[in-house]
């Protein structure tokens, strides 16, 4: 992805987060952050949050982290857990130019393949230079195992994701990759796999999902 053209400073990567996305609303820009890869997981896993038992840690550190850089940049913090009403997310990763609906259903991201999270957005009030879109991964995918890879087709073309199949299956003992190393149909996926998220974070999210 193009790099953001007005830079932001303190750049995001030093608090292991990354532009993942940015578009236009109104006179405003709303930057999309993801997790900076590879490293974001060894940063969040040795944080207070993380450790401390408590409920929501990587919500609670995404506030902890993006609130003050933000504020830093001239700009207000948003959260995809703030709500009801929430923060348009999907919508707003659609419409940056840098996401789309995969074959599954499932959104892709031009750097995160289907490994995409986002972890907050900062809204700006100013009209940025936004980054070129880009190219949907998918495009250029011509097997798209993502299509066939899920062991229970909980995932498929009709792009109806059958939730309950999909649990029944990774608490189950066959499941046991997909709870340790993340959902296969997202692994398998060509792009995901230059992204460089550690099964260790997929577990997290995994555990979370249960």
């Amino acid at each position: 992805m193009a790099a953001f053209q007005k830079p932001l400073s303190p750049a995001p990567e030093t608090q292991a987060l990354a532009v993942f996305g940015a578009l236009h609303e109104g006179g405003d820009t709303i930057v999309l952050l993801g997790p900076h890869e590879p490293g974001f997981w060894a940063v969040f896993s040795a944080s207070p949050e993380y450790n401390d038992g408590g409920a929501d840690p990587l919500d609670r550190w995404s506030k902890r982290v993006v609130t003050p850089l933000a504020q830093s940049w001239g700009g207000e913090a948003l959260f995809p857990s703030d709500g009801p009403p929430y923060a348009p997310f999907l919508e707003w990763a659609l419409a940056s130019g840098q996401a789309w609906q995969s074959p599954i259903g499932m959104l892709v991201h031009a750097r995160a393949g289907l490994m995409v999270s986002y972890r907050a957005a900062v809204r700006l009030p100013a009209l940025y230079d936004l980054p070129e879109a880009a190219t949907s991964p998918c495009e250029t995918c011509a097997e798209k195992p993502c299509l066939t890879a899920c062991p229970v087709a909980a995932l498929n073309d009709s792009q109806l994701y059958e939730v309950p199949k999909c649990k029944a299956h990774i608490i189950a003992p066959q499941g046991r990759d997909c709870l340790q190393s993340g959902c296969l149909a997202r692994r398998i996926c060509p792009r995901s796999q230059t992204y460089g998220r550690v099964p260790e974070q997929s577990a997290f999210h995994m555990r979370a999902f249960l």
